[in-house]
């Protein structure tokens, strides 16, 4: 079965850092992109950071660049989101999936589409 969990979402000061955390089971880790998207509430789903899991290439959302680091663990079929100097408007429930969608990137194989439960990501002012 194949399996996408987060990890690492919290309650942070705007300023801030947290480091998110994507555990892949269940399938060759890396065979797919992993993708990192967020959702505020009222607002659309948003794709923030993608990484190509073979060769480590990364791929950034522009509200995202210059704060965000995606990185991968292929031994440990983990893929990290750091995020740093932390915004109000970066609080939002965070996804991790097997594809990758944004106005900067795209990656999507519809034979596999999976993601997370989600992680919450609160921003304090």
């Amino acid at each position: 079965e194949v399996q996408l969990v987060e990890s690492g979402g919290g309650l942070v000061q705007a300023g801030g850092s947290l480091r998110l955390s994507c555990v892949g089971s269940g399938y060759s880790f890396d065979d797919y992109h992993i993708g990192w998207f967020r959702r505020a509430p009222g607002k659309e789903r948003e794709g923030v950071s993608c990484i190509d899991t073979f060769n480590g290439k990364a791929y950034y959302a522009d509200s995202v660049k210059g704060r965000f680091t995606i990185s991968r663990d292929n031994a440990k079929t983990t893929v990290y989101l750091q995020m740093n100097a932390l915004k109000p408007e970066d609080a939002a429930v965070y996804y991790c999936a097997t594809v990758c969608t944004s106005a900067s990137y795209y990656y999507r194989d519809s034979r596999f589409d999976y993601w997370g439960p989600g992680t919450q990501v609160a921003v304090s002012s």
